[in-house]
């Protein structure tokens, strides 16, 4: 194919793709399914792989740029970002009513919309391409955040028509995604996140986009705020426009012609609103016709057209009888506060994670404390304080374990976190979580060996640690129920593929605490062979870019622990690799080559002389006999050098053997 058609083919994805983002992001009327577009997206990359002359800016494959330099530059908006005003009750928005009324007179049209309690941003496309997006600031000046904003699914790179066209709307983080990444950070031991929004706002100011690109935001506009060579009169008319070039908008409801069937209308949306799939903390009233927004005007802070009115969030009161402490994954004890169940937001609540002992101790929570809780974005019941005045003198302060409540294992505070860990490494309360983190496919990948099958090994006893998968046998499996001869084969043949996984993934499977895939690779990279990073001190591991302080002192401690070492001997013993290979140095330039090695090199360790030797298709034995390429000879040679030379093998000295391998 020439680079002329490779062109129309290009540009014919990547208007299908935008075509069928625009009805998922913006109809809410997908027309294929997931896996028709991820093939569409594959031979786009396949396409612009072959032909990376043809990449554009607002292909759909470019949504995830460069790190940031450090911080966002600033950007002037060239109108003010103003602030809505609020109305926290019902006589304030008749107060707003009254006014309108009294300079614009009672044929007034109000739109009400929901108030998403997000991060405001200004978003500006240059003949129908993305070209900057900017935070609220100041309302005159604010960061340029545009290099993480490319990375939202839902606000397309590219229009359906080539506008110039600014527009205001509200970055957010849907229910769920808040749930999955609080739950995802509690796991790590990372501090959570209190509301949606902090949640939102934080994964928008990332400096790493791909971080941003992860979180699944979301976002509507709320406003057109000006486009090039076309007049419309209401805000309606503006919203539809945006709607029908691509731009997806605040969900709007029906319109409202008196003070009294807004407050009907917000009122409903205040008892349904946990019925929504993103959190509000109120309804924005604003007026549809524009001329009649021109005769209002604005203050220095906020437009005298619109108005913000704002809910109440739904709290009850209860009494805690309890604290208990959890054990995740990652060992994290977590105390949970028990109290009296109570009814809030539709279900009722009864439990609530009160974090670590910090939040506890900054709160002042004890049993048999009454307390005031909520739910964090309508989901999460968080206790949002105690009523001390109700306090009767025989309220008890709570204080965490100094051993894992699981497995009696001493539970330590690592300097830098709030969070205390069991250092049990086969607690049952972790177990499960290891096993299945160390199968995942982000880690070992053994692909069949699921959340189920592991279960049911843990409880017919089959494994007791991650080691024990590799001693798996096939009577083993097979008597367990629904799994028969040719499931038992799947697995095992999935677990013997797994061993040659490499180092990288090996170290981030252990599952070390603060140790993500990320690390694992700068790990494996600079140590070439698991002995080396377990002999690593604090020192060492400090002064490698991108490992923190954080990230040493969890390595250490791992690998302080006997039991972790013994794991990783057993993993070794089963044949599971140990040493880091780049797809570079598959040459297998040595393919067939057998070497011994005898003697201490100056310069490499054993560990990672066996590592350059099998990373290149060779292979390393303890004897020297007939079928021996070539030894290689350090200081203090013994009988194998001996033995070597009475064969007629060639003997290497450590200059030569880097000469060798190249």
């Amino acid at each position: 194919m020439d680079t002329g058609k490779a062109k129309v083919e290009l540009d014919e994805l990547k208007n299908n793709i935008r075509q069928h983002d625009y009805r998922y992001y913006v109809l809410d009327d997908p027309a294929i399914t997931d896996e028709e577009y991820d093939d569409l997206m594959k031979r786009l990359i396949n396409l612009e792989n072959r032909y990376p002359e043809l990449i554009s800016i607002d292909s759909p494959t470019q949504r995830v740029g460069g790190i940031s330099s450090g911080r966002f530059k600033s950007a002037e908006h060239t109108v003010p970002m103003l602030s809505l005003t609020n109305a926290m009750n019902e006589t304030d928005l008749r107060d707003f009513d009254r006014r309108i009324r009294s300079i614009i007179g009672d044929s007034i049209q109000y739109i009400t919309e929901f108030k998403i309690d997000g991060l405001s941003v200004a978003i500006l496309y240059q003949d129908g391409i993305l070209s900057r997006a900017t935070t609220r600031g100041d309302g005159h000046v604010g960061e340029d955040i545009t290099i993480n904003v490319r990375t939202i699914r839902s606000i397309p790179l590219k229009l359906n028509k080539p506008y110039t066209i600014e527009v205001r709307g509200e970055v957010f983080m849907p229910k769920e995604a808040f749930a999955t990444l609080n739950e995802q950070r509690e796991n790590e031991g990372l501090p959570i996140f209190a509301n949606p929004r902090n949640a939102a706002s934080g994964s928008l100011r990332q400096l790493d986009p791909t971080v941003t690109a992860s979180r699944m935001l979301d976002f509507y506009v709320f406003n057109v705020q000006s486009v090039k060579d076309v007049t419309l009169t209401s805000h309606a008319d503006y919203m539809n426009f945006a709607r029908e070039i691509g731009i997806k908008t605040v969900p709007s409801l029906d319109m409202s012609y008196s003070v009294d069937q807004t407050l009907e209308l917000c009122d409903a949306w205040k008892e349904k609103r946990r019925l929504l799939p993103f959190d509000i903390d109120g309804m924005v009233i604003k007026l549809n016709d524009l001329s009649q927004r021109e005769v209002l005007g604005a203050t220095n802070k906020s437009p005298r057209w619109a108005i913000a009115y704002k809910f109440q969030a739904e709290r009850a009161e209860t009494v805690i009888f309890d604290i208990v402490v959890q054990v995740g994954r990652t060992g994290v004890l977590t105390p949970t506060a028990v109290f009296e169940p109570v009814h809030l937001g539709g279900s009722v609540v009864s439990r609530a994670s009160l974090h670590n002992a910090d939040i506890i101790r900054q709160k002042d929570i004890r049993i048999g404390d009454h307390i005031r809780v909520q739910k964090a974005g309508d989901i999460i019941p968080e206790v949002v304080e105690v009523i001390k005045d109700a306090r009767k003198g025989n309220e008890k302060e709570f204080i965490m374990p100094s051993n894992c409540p699981v497995c009696g294992a001493k539970a330590i505070k690592i300097e830098s976190e709030s969070a205390i860990r069991c250092t049990g490494n086969a607690c049952p309360a972790q177990l499960l979580r290891r096993v299945i983190h160390f199968a995942s496919r982000e880690a070992m990948n053994i692909e069949g060996l699921g959340p189920a099958i592991i279960d049911q090994f843990l409880v017919n006893g089959l494994i007791q640690d991650i080691a024990d998968i590799y001693y798996l046998r096939h009577e083993d499996i097979t008597r367990l129920d629904r799994l028969g001869e040719k499931s038992a084969n799947n697995i095992l043949n999935a677990i013997n593929e797994s061993k040659t996984a490499g180092l990288s993934k090996l170290i981030f499977a252990l599952g070390i605490h603060l140790v993500g895939s990320k690390a694992a690779q700068t790990l494996a990279k600079h140590y070439g062979h698991i002995k080396n990073l377990i002999n690593a001190d604090y020192m060492d591991l400090g002064q490698i870019e991108g490992i923190g302080s954080g990230i040493a002192e969890s390595i250490v401690a791992y690998f302080d622990d006997e039991r972790n070492i013994s794991l990783v001997k057993r993993l070794e013993d089963a044949g599971v690799e140990m040493y880091y290979q780049k797809e570079t140095q598959k040459n297998n330039r040595l393919e067939g080559k057998i070497f011994v090695l005898t003697g201490t090199l100056s310069n490499h360790t054993r560990e990672q002389a066996i590592w350059l030797i099998e990373s290149r298709g060779g292979k390393v034995t303890n004897s020297v006999t007939k079928k021996t390429s070539f030894v290689v000879a350090g200081e203090n040679a013994g009988s194998k050098l001996n033995k070597a030379q009475d064969l007629n093998i060639t003997i290497l000295s450590e200059m030569e053997f880097v000469a060798l391998i190249g």
